[in-house]
């Protein structure tokens, strides 16, 4: 079924003009979540997303790809946005990021951190003082962890007219 997901959801992003950032799917006994991320050079709307989640849901409603009742996200991946490929996180060396890993590593399976490199294996991180070697494949989830900057105050002095 895997397989058949992956190529359902690339197919219909891609034919409709986005690029696939990645998707999440979590079954349960009784029901399924899938969230589609998109992503375009144009940013992503609101429009946008509604367009793709009414192309895959009708291409999962034919296909019958998912056997229970299932809730489908369609959203672009933000500024927090979730890492899924070892290109992803290449492009975020030096930036803060949050990991979770189904295994632990060194008695944790948190992490928020400084990405301080990685390769097709493994990343590193620092959190607090001390670098952590994670491989991806225990990689539960991983995103960027967004920090709003502090505008400096004006010293300006305000007219009034």
């Amino acid at each position: 079924m895997q397989k058949r997901l992956d190529a359902l959801i690339e197919t219909t992003v891609t034919g409709l003009g986005y690029v696939l950032w990645g998707y999440e799917y979590r079954a349960h006994q009784e029901s399924a979540l899938l969230r589609v991320f998109i992503d375009s050079e144009q940013g992503i709307t609101v429009d946008d997303c509604s367009k793709v989640s009414l192309q895959i849901g009708a291409a999962l409603d034919v296909e019958d790809l998912i056997p229970v009742a299932y809730i489908l996200e369609v959203s672009s991946p933000g500024v927090d946005r979730v890492l899924f490929i070892p290109e992803h996180y290449a492009a975020y060396v030096g930036e803060k990021l949050k990991i979770r890993t189904r295994t632990p590593i060194e008695g944790r399976r948190n992490f928020v951190g400084i990405l301080e490199q990685c390769d097709t294996a493994t990343i590193t991180v620092q959190v607090e003082g001390n670098s952590y070697v994670i491989p991806y494949d225990v990689i539960d989830r991983g995103r960027l962890v967004y920090e709003m900057k502090a505008q400096p105050k004006s010293k300006g002095k305000r007219t009034h007219e």
